[in-house]
């Protein structure tokens, strides 16, 4: 007696459907047990908390950084800005810092502690003469709150800008004759 062969993908897909239902039904089975899954979500809960959590603070540690080194630019740049636009060195030492502090001031939970630093000694003597004003400003921005493991207390972040000194406007000193 002859038979005809039968297609093979159909026992296959019998066979899957079977382990599929099979599957299911002892899940089901399980769970109305009380086992099985039972706890899995507070494990899973637990250790995806003790990776998120520093991963977190890491990232909040990074924008703190980011913050702290906009700070110190932006109170560089506008110290240099006003310092180059003064008519002498005591002058531009003295805007230059009161620049800086009023940029810090605005951003104040920023930076914890600060230090200004205003360098004069190329300041030109005589109009026409080139010259240039160097401000380094210090901000040291707190770390400790994020409660990391492995990061430091505090990170000091420094930024140093350098502005032209106007050629042209008369410096201290000058008579009014030319």
């Amino acid at each position: 007696m002859h038979q005809t062969p039968k297609p093979p993908g159909r026992d296959r897909v019998a066979v899957v459907g079977r382990a599929g239902a099979l599957r299911a039904a002892l899940t089901r089975a399980a769970c109305a047990r009380g086992g099985g899954e039972r706890g899995s979500y507070t494990l899973e809960a637990v250790l995806c908390l003790t990776v998120l959590v520093p991963i977190l603070g890491i990232l909040a540690a990074f924008g703190l950084a980011g913050l702290g080194d906009s700070t110190a630019a932006n109170a560089a740049a506008a110290a240099a800005r006003a310092a180059s636009a003064s008519d002498d060195p005591d002058t531009a030492q003295a805007r230059g810092r009161q620049a800086a502090l009023k940029s810090l001031g605005q951003a104040q939970r920023t930076c914890t502690s600060s230090d200004i630093s205003i360098d004069t000694s190329g300041f030109p003597s005589q109009p026409g003469e080139a010259g240039t004003v160097t401000v380094r400003v210090d901000c040291t921005i707190p770390l400790a709150k994020l409660a990391v493991p492995g990061l430091p207390g505090s990170k000091t972040l420094t930024a140093t800008r350098h502005s032209a000194v106007d050629r042209y406007v008369a410096r201290a000193g000058e008579g009014d004759g030319q």
